[in-house]
């Protein structure tokens, strides 16, 4: 660092000097010249030693002040050098200061990292604890829950199990373990048997009355053809003559005998169905009521004899094979239904229908061997088949008169029967 500049000082001092040298002879022999000329005087004689002296002795001075001058500026380099090395060194110990400052900075950084991420690893194992703990207790708790859940099913499925024993034993008591009967012949001395083929007709005779009978005939054909089938008539005033005949139809077609009992009141179409049967059954106290048929007709007077044309060829149709079965005419049976009563419904009870040929047989007793199972009593919608119902029913709710008395309606009857009953303060009333 410091040679460098002395060196690059003295190559230009020596350039100098040496060039100065070369062309130092030809002024003075100018100047010679010149004075030669002017003064015409005469040639001085010049010393070459003493001018190489002098000249030694000017390059001395001049060497002398380059190394003072080299001195000099080698002092001020050094200077400069030395200022530098200076900042240098401050800017060293700064920057090291600098970095001493940035590495605690970053120690207490590092730290305070650590510290957090510690702290955090910490929380981290303390919810983990928790979480793991409140597992545990819920595991627990689930657990219970099952043992409980198990015990309460083990305890219902006990209690079910028992409840529907109690209920198929109870169930088990309302059915009958005896077998329908079947006999070829059903009347057994006063007792009439009847099995499971048996069809119930009770109400209004319609075509839906009608349809239900028929599909029950065929159905029990299909399953045998010869032991009898039984339509139990309870209660009906009869109906429409069309589904009527069908059911004559039904029962006249039918490979298996079909046989009508009637337990309490046939009359119109269904005491024809009764009459016109294979055999027939009846209590003596079941009432038969025949009467011409009627029906409900308007229009003019042509449509009105129309009507009355058809309802006699009905008549005819349905009426002769009765009077014929009674060893009579069709008039005379006309006209024994007005001499017996002036609306020429002619009603008898079963052991005078008897008599008559309305019905075959009276029976005392009726065995119904299809009844193997216990059913509660329930009030019918049927008119003309309303059995007393059971206390709380509608029609037997306790009321007030006009007069605020209490009193109770008594349901409808069937036109052939009457209430005996006990009734002194007028509590009973009819419809």
């Amino acid at each position: 660092m410091k040679k460098l500049p002395v060196l690059l000082l003295l190559l230009s001092l020596t350039s100098s000097s040496t060039g100065w040298s070369q062309e130092q002879p030809a002024p003075a022999t100018q100047t010679a010249s010149v004075t030669v000329t002017a003064a015409q005087a005469p040639p001085v004689k010049v010393d070459p030693l003493q001018a190489q002296k002098d000249e030694v002795a000017k390059l001395s001075l001049e060497k002398e002040k380059l190394t003072v001058e080299i001195a000099l500026a080698q002092a001020k380099l050094e200077k400069e050098l030395s200022e530098n090395k200076a900042n240098v060194t401050k800017l060293q110990s700064q920057l090291a200061e600098l970095k001493a400052s940035q590495d605690l900075a970053d120690y207490q950084t590092k730290i305070a990292q650590e510290k957090e991420l510690a702290e955090l690893k910490k929380t981290l194992e303390r919810a983990l604890l928790e979480s793991n703990l409140a597992k545990a207790i819920s595991d627990k708790e689930t657990m219970d829950l099952i043992h409980a859940q198990s015990a309460s099913k083990r305890e219902f499925t006990t209690l079910t199990t028992q409840m529907e024993l109690e209920l198929k034993q109870a169930e088990s008591r309302t059915y009958a373990t005896n077998d329908p009967v079947y006999l070829k012949e059903p009347m057994q001395g006063k007792k009439l048997v009847i099995s499971d083929r048996r069809i119930p007709l009770n109400g209004v005779i319609t075509n839906a009355t009608a349809d239900q009978i028929t599909d029950k005939i065929n159905y029990f054909n299909n399953r045998d053809k010869e032991m009898p089938i039984f339509i139990i008539i309870d209660d009906s005033p009869g109906g429409s003559v069309m589904a009527g005949y069908k059911i004559l139809k039904a029962m006249q077609g039918s490979d298996a005998p079909v046989y009508v009992v009637v337990k309490s009141f046939a009359a119109s179409m269904a005491a024809c169905i009764a009459t016109l049967a294979q055999k027939s059954y009846a209590y003596p106290n079941a009432v038969i009521l025949h009467h011409q048929i009627s029906a409900f007709s308007g229009g003019n007077l042509t449509q009105q004899h129309e009507w009355v044309k058809e309802m006699e060829e009905w008549w005819k149709r349905l009426a002769d094979p009765i009077a014929q079965k009674m060893g009579i005419t069709r008039d005379e049976f006309i006209k024994q239904m007005y001499a017996h009563t002036s609306t020429g419904d002619w009603n008898e009870f079963g052991d005078n229908a008897v008599k008559l040929k309305w019905v075959d047989n009276i029976v005392d007793e009726i065995q119904e061997t299809s009844t193997v199972r216990l059913v509660d009593s329930t009030p019918t919608n049927n008119p003309m088949r309303s059995p007393l119902p059971s206390p709380g029913h509608e029609s037997l709710k306790e009321e007030r008169d006009e007069k605020g008395h209490p009193s109770m309606t008594l349901p409808r009857l069937n036109p052939m029967d009457c209430y005996w009953i006990y009734n002194p303060d007028g509590f009973f009333r009819l419809p």
